[in-house]
This record gives C-alpha cells, structure tokens and sequence, in this order.
C-alpha cells in the first residue's frame, strides 16, 4: 500500500520509526516531513498528507504530532479525508470499516512505538465494510461536508 506519512517535531522520531517499519512490511512510504526536531506547524504536515491522498500519490495517511489531536483537526477541514486520533487497535481498524477513514493521527507523547505500530498496522490492514448501515452513515458525513465545504 501507498502510504503518505508526516509530522511535526514532536512526532518525528515516532514517524521515522514507523516510516521504517512500514517499508519493511513492504509498503510505499511517502515521507512529507519533517525531516528534524526543528519546530513546524503541525497544519501543515496536515495539509501535505491530506494533497498526497487526494492527489493519488497515496491510499492512506499516518501523522504523528504531540498529541494527534491538532493534526487530526487540521486534516479533517479538507474536504475527502476523515482523520482520527487512535491510540488503541480497536479504534485504528473499526474507524476504517465503519467510517472510512483514511487519515490515522498518533500522538507520540501519549503511545510509545510499540503500540504505536501495532495501531498503524490494524490501521493498514482494514477495509471499509460498505455495509448498508455504514455506506448510509459516510454518506451523512459526506452530505455535512458538502454542505459547509466554502471555496
């Protein structure tokens, strides 16, 4: 799988990590920064993985900031991604057959890499289940951002 991976100085040793644990496993990592601990703004490692995914350079996204929590906010103000914190397995792999997401936030200040990667590789290996009761609730979701989505 194509993976688009960011985050900001707090989560650059965990995105480095996890960027080289995903290409072991044999999978396309896009990596769209930060290349050091030097400070960034977390939007914009937000909006660098959320072009990457609308641009088809990649099928999925991982960002890594304090607390996962700012990147997921920034992410999900573009319209098309569906970003979410997941600090525990169950949420990375229910929140993609459910919901669709396509975005997974860490917070490398609350999980350490171990966990961290167990989440990613739940994250990866999900799939959206289109069921009848799901499909009708992302086309809500789809319906509120075509809604309030202003050019």
């Amino acid at each position: 799988m194509r993976i688009a991976v960011a985050g900001d100085h707090a989560g650059f040793e965990m995105k480095q990590d996890l960027a080289a644990k995903l290409r072991a496993r044999g999978h396309e990592v896009l990596d769209l920064g930060t290349h050091s601990t030097d400070a960034v703004d977390y939007p914009d490692c937000a909006v660098a993985v959320a072009d990457a995914l609308l641009g088809g350079k990649a099928e999925r996204g991982l960002i890594v900031c304090g607390s996962g929590a700012g990147v997921s906010i920034a992410a999900n103000k573009v319209p098309g991604i569906r970003a979410s914190v997941c600090h525990d397995v169950y949420t990375a792999h229910q929140a993609v057959e459910h919901d669709d997401m396509n975005v997974l936030c860490l917070g490398a200040r609350v999980i350490g890499i171990n966990v961290a990667e167990e989440i990613a590789t739940a994250f990866l290996g999900a799939t959206f289940s289109g069921e009848e009761r799901h499909q009708r609730r992302l086309n809500k979701i789809l319906a509120i951002e075509r809604r309030h989505f202003r050019s």
